[in-house]
């Protein structure tokens, strides 16, 4: 199995080595990405938000001290100053704790998007090589020659599709984790502003 993959991967050309970068760099952001949602310090978001909503000012206070969600240091935020802070400011709080739950959703984005692009351009290549085979002045004899050309080009393709299908799913799922997670906050953010 491991044969045939490189087989696979040197059919595919030079193309396949910076598709070969956006499937590590991919797997390397999901993973990330999924340790922060599934094991790390967003779990049980709800439920976080539902048990503040519950507490007075003073007992807020002390849970968010330890509290190392996005949830825990927004109450931390509302609750550390001897002054009330504005609804304004809440919501700028808010605001700034988007980036840790969107954390690399840009990438990923990108990834989904090149790596077609770099598919169809090692298609491009792979065609053009086969087209100058042909076009050489001395006839072919040999028709696996040419094949090697077109082999590349639906390598490189699929391969770079397949990045870009794997990266979506994950994708989509952390950014409506995100979103969720952000309207979770700025609820909380409102009850905090009251």
């Amino acid at each position: 199995m491991i044969e045939q993959a490189l087989q696979f991967f040197q059919a595919g050309g030079w193309v396949m080595y910076p598709l070969l970068l956006l499937s590590i760099l991919s797997a390397t952001c999901t993973i990330e990405r999924l340790a922060y949602w599934l094991l790390g310090s967003q779990r049980g978001s709800s439920q976080r938000v539902a048990r503040y909503l519950a507490m007075n000012h003073k007992d807020r206070t002390s849970a968010s001290k330890e509290d190392t969600s996005l949830e825990g240091r927004l109450v931390r935020f509302a609750t550390s100053s001897t002054t009330k802070p504005s609804e304004a400011q809440l919501f700028a709080q808010v605001d700034a704790l988007r980036v840790p739950s969107e954390r690399f959703s840009s990438f990923l984005g990108v990834i989904i998007a090149a790596a077609p692009l770099l598919g169809i351009l090692g298609t491009v290549t792979g065609i053009i090589n086969s087209f100058d085979l042909l076009g050489e002045a001395s006839a072919i004899s040999d028709p696996s020659v040419v094949a090697g050309g077109i082999a590349e080009a639906l390598y490189t393709t699929a391969f770079g599709l397949s990045i870009a299908l794997i990266t979506l799913f994950p994708h989509v799922y952390f950014k409506s984790q995100a979103e969720r997670t952000l309207g979770r906050l700025e609820a909380l953010a409102g009850v905090l502003a009251e």
